[in-house]
């Protein structure tokens, strides 16, 4: 389990799975911020669309997450990590803990706090949080071949 959140802490994008129109999956990729505070994982996105219509019917989820691979000496293929986690989604709405998960989440991709700041200036107003709570989660090493 710890090498699933630690490949969930590390890597910076992923694969969030909701339930779409007529019953067919539907996946984004999606950056995410692991939170060892809450044990929950947390995206942003925008107050509309698909995926938050998906949501709000379904709260049910499936996020993967793959990392890039460790070359295997003497050969052409990779070893890869990848994690599925499973679990519920919760939309937060609430402008401070959004703007607070925005910032954590940035600094997964830069130090420039300058740049998080007017980033979160500008579109944090338009901006909510799904907070995901992890009911399972698997890992899985593969080697290629």
């Amino acid at each position: 389990m710890e090498d699933c959140l630690e490949l969930l802490r590390t890597e910076k994008r992923g694969v969030l799975s909701v339930l779409g129109d007529g019953g067919y999956p539907y996946g984004t990729p999606m950056n995410h911020f692991y939170n060892d505070e809450d044990g929950k994982l947390y995206f942003h996105c925008g107050k509309i669309g698909h995926r938050l219509d998906s949501l709000r019917a379904n709260d049910k989820v499936s996020f993967c997450c793959i990392e890039q691979g460790t070359p295997i000496p003497g050969s052409w293929a990779l070893q890869v990590k990848s994690v599925i986690a499973f679990g519920r989604i919760e939309i937060i709405d609430d402008r401070e803990k959004v703007y607070n998960i925005a910032a954590r989440l940035s600094h997964k991709f830069t130090d420039d706090e300058e740049y998080i700041a007017e980033e979160i200036r500008r579109s944090g107003p338009g901006t909510l949080l799904l907070a995901m709570t992890i009911d399972h989660i698997c890992g899985k090493i593969v080697k290629e071949s």
